[in-house]
């Protein structure tokens, strides 16, 4: 068998054998011809994940594709709840530490500040305020007296300094068991103040809706000398 190429096509020789009518053998050459293939070559994998890009390119907005964290409302509710007990016990603490302060000061004030007249003199300025309202928070006759503004504001006269609330008044003086006229009264709950002036008898600055009156003494109330 014999093979040529020719101008890029190729043949191929195949010996044929033929019997001839004399008996003898002969040779017969057939050719055929195959067109060349072409090789295409592709890397689908490559292709596929890489690009090619300018080594300046700037890339950027993937934050915008981030999936905002979400809660449920069970979890919202209890985050609220958290928040809420955690604001009222710091209410708590700052109420504690300004009664502290409170006491500490006026502790001070009395001890610096010696106090005049007498019990009964503590009477007698006190009864003259008969009759100013009841006004929460009131310190002053002008505008009227609360409970403690009104026991403040009478033995502030007599240089001696008492905190602001009934609470801590509470805690001034010397306790007593024998009520004499002047001797702060004190409720045993720390809620109510008033001023003893002598036969059962107290003055003080009752509730809403009322004034500064005298009136039979509250027989769980302490008694507090401050004179």
């Amino acid at each position: 068998m014999a093979a040529a190429t020719i101008c890029g096509t190729l043949f191929i020789g195949i010996p044929a054998v033929a019997q001839a009518s004399d008996g003898s053998e002969a040779v017969a050459t057939s050719s055929r011809s195959f067109t060349p293939g072409s090789k295409v070559r592709a890397d689908l994998l490559t292709e596929s994940t890489a690009t090619t890009v300018e080594k300046d390119s700037r890339w950027g907005g993937i934050e915008s594709l981030n999936v905002p964290a979400t809660k449920s409302q069970a979890e919202k509710d209890a985050e609220a709840r958290a928040q809420q007990a955690q604001a009222a016990a710091s209410q708590r603490q700052a109420a504690q530490v300004s009664r502290s302060a409170a006491r500490s000061g006026a502790a001070s004030r009395v001890a610096d500040v010696p106090a005049t007249g007498t019990g009964a003199d503590v009477v007698n300025y006190a009864l003259q305020f008969q009759g100013i309202p009841y006004v929460w928070g009131g310190t002053d006759p002008a505008t009227g007296f609360d409970c403690s503004g009104f026991t403040q504001y009478v033995f502030a006269h007599f240089g001696i300094g008492l905190p602001r609330t009934a609470d801590a008044q509470g805690s001034m003086g010397v306790p007593v068991t024998d009520p004499a006229p002047g001797d702060l009264m004190v409720a045993p709950d720390g809620s109510h103040v008033g001023i003893y002036v002598g036969g059962g008898r107290m003055i003080h600055a009752p509730a809403p809706g009322q004034s500064v009156k005298v009136q039979a003494v509250y027989q769980t109330f302490n008694y507090r000398r401050l004179v």
